[in-house]
């Protein structure tokens, strides 16, 4: 459901980078070259789509039970909506689904928007005629609110379901979102087990094939949100992964800078190789190489290097 939206407003395709979103030079004068690495969502670092049509639980042969499956894929999905409804504007915005949250950002005047009436601001979620500044103002909204995380979005109750429901999925994937997170942290050298200085300037960017405001609830939810920056979440709904691929390759171009891409493959891969970048493919089966948990950083560098795949 959360990627089955039709969007109708296909004609308002952002053609480039806003100026903010540019870095005209990637400011890393180290023998250590800086790495980034582009990530796919659903079924890469979460899981969602395969357990809601049973294909994780297919993947086991008869060990995982598929009703818990489903069961616990229409829990993300009714607490993900919820999020966004209630808290990012989804409702309103779902028709007029941007690529990135500074898509718009020509339009935004900086207002302080501390007391700002949503309700009030006359907002239209028809095609045509719909105020792109209004839109601006709740993208900010959304990455202001991003950047404070779930504990300051979610009352006490609506926290430890959330809580409640990561611990059960990761207990049923066999820690697939725990381990997913801690490769993103060793990535950064915010792991206490690889110390930074071991590791090359890293950035994570994830470049979804849903919309933007569901995977940036997915980021909080599944606690994404500490190695992964909201303006470093793309959607390719409207222009494909390739589009967004050389978006960042625009961002962080520099002699200095490697990219891979990470995912299960269906559209990253052909646009990594487009990109001429390392691609490594995430599978669900138990005994498949990449996957979480599993996958390394020592497998990553491989990768990068040139020395695998």
């Amino acid at each position: 459901m959360l990627d089955e939206v039709a969007w109708s407003d296909m004609g308002d395709v952002v053609p480039a980078l806003s100026a903010d979103q540019v870095l005209t030079h990637v400011d890393v004068v180290t023998e250590k070259p800086m790495n980034v690495y582009i990530w796919d969502m659903d079924e890469t670092l979460i899981l969602l789509r395969s357990l809601l049509n049973g294909s994780y639980a297919g993947a086991f042969n008869g060990l995982k039970d598929h009703y818990e499956c489903f069961q616990i894929g229409k829990r993300w999905e009714s607490i993900i909506l919820e999020l966004c409804n209630e808290h990012f504007f989804f409702d309103e915005m779902i028709r007029y689904n941007e690529p990135y949250l500074n898509a718009l950002s020509e339009f935004d005047d900086g207002r302080d928007l501390a007391s700002f009436d949503f309700e009030a601001d006359c907002f239209a979620s028809f095609y045509g005629g719909v105020d792109k500044r209004r839109r601006v103002y709740r993208l900010r909204t959304i990455g202001e609110k991003y950047a404070k995380g779930l504990e300051k979005i979610l009352d006490q109750d609506m926290l430890k379901v959330s809580t409640d429901l990561y611990d059960l999925t990761d207990k049923y994937t066999d820690g697939w979102l725990t381990s997913a997170h801690k490769l993103l942290e060793e990535a950064l050298g915010k792991s206490p087990e690889v110390p930074a200085a071991a590791n090359s300037p890293s950035i994570h960017c994830i470049v979804t094939a849903g919309a933007l405001i569901p995977c940036l609830a997915k980021c909080l939810l599944c606690r994404l949100d500490d190695v992964v920056s909201s303006e470093n979440v793309y959607s390719s709904l409207k222009v494909g992964k390739l589009q967004c691929f050389k978006w960042i390759k625009e961002r962080f171009d520099n002699p200095n800078v490697r990219f891979c891409a990470i995912g299960d493959g269906r559209e990253e891969c052909p646009a990594a190789q487009a990109m001429k970048w390392p691609f490594i493919k995430i599978e669900l089966p138990p005994d498949a190489p990449h996957r979480f948990p599993g996958l390394d950083m020592p497998t990553v560098q491989a990768y990068m290097d040139g020395k695998d795949g």
